[in-house]
């Protein structure tokens, strides 16, 4: 079993070493330090754009492996591994560490690689089997290692053109690369809230975008739908989201926000028939209270206990970029802990398959809550979702589909 000293000098040395390393060299890095976790190979397998897929991040130079172990003594691991099909991908839906016999004598652990609650991949990691009652390498340690892994996947990723190219399985459209630049990260949480979003099709999203954010215990959310499907609505749902960012950053109100938007709209575009609709949340964290504006969108939905569901209906103003110059109607409900709140864009309820059959508005509520009264966790509720929607559609939507869904915990322990 590694020593306490054999593991702080696996952490602080990944740590040191990561500071100045790219993502290509974590394979390497990795490889390095694993031993003194008792780890005989660990190898990165990040989930693609679509998470239906795990490919392996490999060493520029050479075969994967770990440095000084004969190659034939080693698994030969794929190069890709399916989510839904594969213990790996086990291991990424229920974020567990799952185990299984390999080859040599020794185990083969699936370990979820996390940067905060965002699912990044798994580690393959090879170790001895238990010997006499302890098992050479300890699971805490192993997690540690994963965790300062994670952290430094996540932090490396904004300015790798490896890990886009690795996560992405075709060319990307422009306003697509536009809005998955701009966009948070798909999932968050926090012992008071959890956050996740989902957009489809994900390569060719035209003028969809969700934006969340927290401060001063509130919990700001956002979801955009620009007219159109092309460059033009990517580059308005841009402008729209930065605008959004920006007036909120200033402490301006719900109402005011959306008039800023509208007016800049106004400047840059004219009256013309380019729009967006929207809705714009708070989410007060100590009370509980939420607070939207519906700028000519989809009411948001909130599922209670997994059994009760409704829709937040509120005064809706028209999609901005109208010009008409109606008053903003602000509406408030309060919630309980465990809601779920859903945000979501008609391409999930609306866009019909080949045959004209919509997915709808009741198979979207209803499939939310078969998984919630599972106690599934909300990133994994929306990757199942966005799977089953594409199902539906035969694999080629209409119109972009967006999900944005916050689950409230309640207060947390003080």
């Amino acid at each position: 079993m590694s020593s306490p000293q054999d593991v702080h000098r696996a952490l602080s040395g990944l740590l040191r070493a990561g500071q100045q390393a790219s993502l290509e060299d974590l394979p390497s890095l990795i490889a390095r330090h694993a031993p003194d976790v008792g780890a005989h190979q660990c190898l990165i397998y990040l989930a693609d754009l679509q998470q239906s897929t795990l490919r392996l991040l490999a060493e520029p130079d050479g075969p994967v492996g770990q440095p000084g172990v004969p190659e034939e003594t080693e698994d030969k691991p794929p190069d890709e591994l399916g989510i839904d099909t594969t213990l790996a991908g086990r291991a990424f839906q229920e974020v567990r560490v799952l185990r299984k016999p390999a080859e040599h004598g020794r185990q083969c652990w699936w370990v979820p690689l996390l940067n905060g609650a965002e699912r990044l991949g798994v580690l393959r990691i090879l170790v001895d089997p238990p010997d006499g009652g302890s098992a050479c390498a300890r699971e805490e340690d192993i997690a540690d290692l994963a965790s300062l892994l994670g952290l430094l996947v996540g932090g490396k990723r904004s300015f790798s053109d490896t890990f886009r190219r690795l996560v992405r399985s075709r060319r990307m459209n422009v306003a697509a690369e536009m809005l998955w630049h701009l966009m948070p990260p798909l999932t968050f949480a926090d012992g008071e809230v959890t956050i996740a979003g989902v957009l489809e099709p994900a390569y060719e999203i035209g003028g969809d975008a969700f934006d969340y954010a927290l401060g001063d215990h509130t919990v700001h959310l956002a979801i955009f739908d620009a007219m159109g499907h092309d460059v033009s609505a990517g580059l308005t749902a841009n402008l729209v989201m930065a605008a959004s960012r920006n007036l909120r950053r200033q402490g301006v109100g719900l109402a005011e926000t959306t008039e800023g938007i509208e007016n800049l709209l106004l400047r840059e575009f004219g009256e013309t028939s380019r729009f967006v609709t929207a809705v714009i949340a708070d989410f007060d964290l100590t009370t509980g209270m939420l607070t939207w504006v519906n700028r000519g969108h989809h009411a948001p939905v909130l599922i209670r206990g997994a059994r009760w569901v409704t829709s937040l209906e509120c005064p809706v103003t028209p999609p901005l970029g109208l010009g008409l110059e109606l008053p903003v109607k602000v509406c408030q409900v309060q919630l309980e802990p465990g809601d779920r709140l859903l945000l979501y864009t008609d391409g999930i309820v609306e866009a019909g398959r080949h045959h004209g059959e919509e997915f709808g508005l009741d198979r979207f509520v209803h499939f939310i809550m078969r998984q919630s009264y599972a106690r599934l966790p909300v990133p994994e509720t929306l990757r199942r979702l966005i799977k089953d929607v594409l199902e539906h559609h035969e694999g080629q939507l209409q119109d972009d589909a967006t999900v944005l869904m916050t689950e409230w915990h309640g207060r947390a322990a003080a």
